[in-house]
């Protein structure tokens, strides 16, 4: 009996892109956010192997490929005849398979071949990708004169990027597909209309028109932003909730000694959304950090009690690796209430989070009180506000300075209370 499986309906675009993949060896698709790209590669991933063709998945790490493994698995389940979550691997009946690389692996795809080839988020991988493709990947499509796709979401000009050279230098062979935001017709035509005020206007041409966007030299953060009427806020009277974020920076060498905390109203229905109520960084030796974590717990209790959280401290976020890792366990022991950072949120870096949650900035969902704005510290020799000159002083696209602890605390605070998991 015929085994039939289910694939998800595309919309037009995705269908005119699907198409050129069997009629060009070489596609590179340049997309908005919510295009529905995932959704396009999954889906031909799933014929292909259902069919007995042979694919060879690319994504930037292995926490990435994993929901698509997932997702193509469950799809194509019916002809499944062997399967390793651990190898990411799916094989197929009529010896069709879909095997998972990750682009960490320069050697990735070696002693393979394959009839088709997915290159996922290809933007994310900023060096080296070139190389892969060409010593590793490339020769896996010699045998059976198989055809590759390369798809993702711009991020800057950057001359080093494989994403960025396939896109814009056609010698190399790549037929280009540009596909804003706007082209799934499944999204809500006037929520996508207003994308254009709710964000930056660079994070916007970047995003969600899928334009290549020159960022060197550009302030991503205003300060403007945090401020009304050109002022700062006075702290909320009432709010919902208090929390902190910490981001420790214990890392070799002195440079990296940092310990930075930022605390946070949060107003769920009225009022100003997200507030900074204070912020500290100081360098501290790691055997001390056990003993100073209960003051920043105790700081949360005091502000709750001066701002009216309804719902109190919340207590603390802390990135769960590296000396975060020491802190959340000396934490559990004692009971404090500092929670671990969602891996994925982590994994976006530092110029991922900052476009996660630029929108909300941009949007004045974010402010900065009266004390916050006014405090000065002395930090590392330098004496002056170093949440503000940091935060307002990022540039994306550029060599991002290691100390840059409370620009983290800052990014977290605002995905963590504002968005969901990724930021977003």
């Amino acid at each position: 009996m015929k085994q039939s499986v289910k694939l998800q309906e595309l919309h037009a675009k995705q269908a005119d892109i699907g198409r050129a993949f069997n009629e060009n060896r070489r596609v590179v698709i340049r997309c908005g956010r919510r295009f529905g790209k995932t959704t396009l590669l999954e889906r031909c991933a799933s014929k292909w192997a259902y069919n007995g063709l042979k694919v060879g998945w690319f994504g930037p790490t292995y926490k990435l490929n994993l929901p698509t493994y997932k997702r193509i698995l469950r799809t194509i389940q019916p002809v499944v005849v062997a399967k390793s979550k651990i190898d990411q691997v799916i094989e197929t009946r009529r010896d069709g398979c879909v095997e998972f690389w990750t682009l960490q692996d320069e050697d990735a795809g070696r002693s393979r071949f394959y009839d088709r080839v997915i290159i996922d988020e290809g933007s994310l991988v900023q060096k080296g990708l070139r190389n892969i493709w060409e010593q590793a990947i490339a020769p896996t499509l010699l045998d059976r004169k198989g055809h590759a796709v390369m798809a993702g979401t711009p991020k800057g000009i950057d001359p080093d990027n494989f994403f960025y050279e396939a896109c814009t230098d056609k010698s190399l062979g790549w037929l280009e597909f540009h596909a804003p935001t706007a082209s799934n017709p499944m999204l809500d035509p006037e929520a996508v209309a207003r994308l254009k005020d709710e964000y930056p206007a660079l994070v916007y041409q970047q995003e969600y028109l899928a334009d290549f966007v020159d960022w060197n030299g550009a302030a991503f953060f205003s300060e403007d932003s945090l401020l009304v009427d050109g002022q700062a806020v006075d702290y909320p009277t009432r709010c919902d909730q208090v929390f902190a974020v910490v981001d420790t920076a214990l890392k070799d060498g002195l440079e990296h000694d940092g310990t930075a905390v930022t605390y946070y109203a949060r107003n769920i229905i009225t009022g100003t959304p997200l507030t900074i109520l204070d912020w500290d960084v100081l360098q501290i030796e790691g055997a001390l950090l056990e003993s100073w974590l209960p003051t920043v717990a105790q700081r949360c209790e005091e502000l709750a009690a001066q701002v009216g959280a309804r719902q109190g401290s919340l207590g603390g976020w802390i990135e769960d690796k590296a000396s975060g890792i020491v802190l959340l366990q000396q934490a559990k022991r004692r009971s404090l209430p500092f929670h671990p950072i969602e891996e994925k949120l982590v994994d976006l870096g530092k110029e991922g989070r900052a476009l996660s949650v630029s929108g909300y900035v941009h949007r004045g969902e974010v402010k900065i009180s009266r004390y916050a704005h006014d405090k000065v510290t002395n930090y590392k020799g330098q004496t002056r506000n170093h949440l503000i000159s940091q935060v307002c002083g990022f540039r994306l696209g550029t060599k991002t300075p290691h100390h840059q602890d409370l620009l983290d605390t800052f990014t977290y605070g605002v995905a963590i209370s504002l968005g969901d998991s990724e930021g977003y």
